[in-house]
């Protein structure tokens, strides 16, 4: 999944041919289907292949393993996302102060992984690809260039690590499960986290 520069994706795909382009398809939208069906953690990538009526080759040589299908299942979305909080309207996107960017990002984060968290969920449980790769570097470098607006002699680079620590899948999953915490309780807490990160 890599190519084209529109935006700073990890993992975007390069020009195919026609009919690589319909095999990648086929799968990821079989591959959806299971997911809505059964639940991410049932995914497999031999059945995807079977239903999809391509090789199981076809699968491991396109997306490498289940958690490079997972990030082409999300990619859309995160394209949408990243172009809101580059290019949108504020506070999200530019035009707002640092620190008020900084808690529309991480109130969008979080509802973008509650809207998807069966897949984010799969994609933490993935490994090396799992964690710090991907788009979270996006992200990462996105709040460490507020952070140093809002905090020109922090340490930016922790603090963005600091700040996105709290925004995964498994957290949010134990919050809302176990603890019976709300979304919007979970978005009050980072707000008053920024406050912290930014105070002068």
């Amino acid at each position: 999944m890599r190519g084209r520069r529109s935006l700073p994706l990890v993992g975007q795909p390069q020009p195919e041919r026609a009919d690589a382009a319909r095999n990648r398809q086929k799968i990821i939208e079989v591959a959806g289907r299971m997911i809505a069906e059964r639940g991410a953690a049932e995914l497999s990538l031999d059945e995807v292949a079977r239903v999809a009526g391509v090789g199981v080759g076809t699968v491991y040589r396109r997306f490498g393993d289940r958690s490079g299908l997972v990030y082409a299942l999300l990619d859309e979305r995160e394209r949408q996302f990243q172009s809101a909080f580059f290019a949108g309207p504020p506070p999200l996107g530019p035009g707002a102060p640092a620190a008020e960017r900084i808690t529309a990002f991480l109130h969008a984060l979080v509802d973008r992984i509650a809207a998807q968290q069966e897949l984010f969920l799969l994609l933490e449980q993935g490994g090396k690809r799992g964690g710090f790769s991907g788009p979270y570097k996006v992200h990462h470098i996105h709040l460490a260039t507020l952070v140093a607006e809002a905090c020109p002699l922090a340490d930016t680079a922790f603090l963005a690590d600091a700040l996105l620590a709290p925004v995964n899948a498994r957290l949010i999953a134990v919050q809302t499960e176990e603890r019976g915490m709300t979304i919007d309780a979970i978005k009050s807490g980072l707000t008053a986290l920024v406050a912290a990160v930014t105070r002068p």
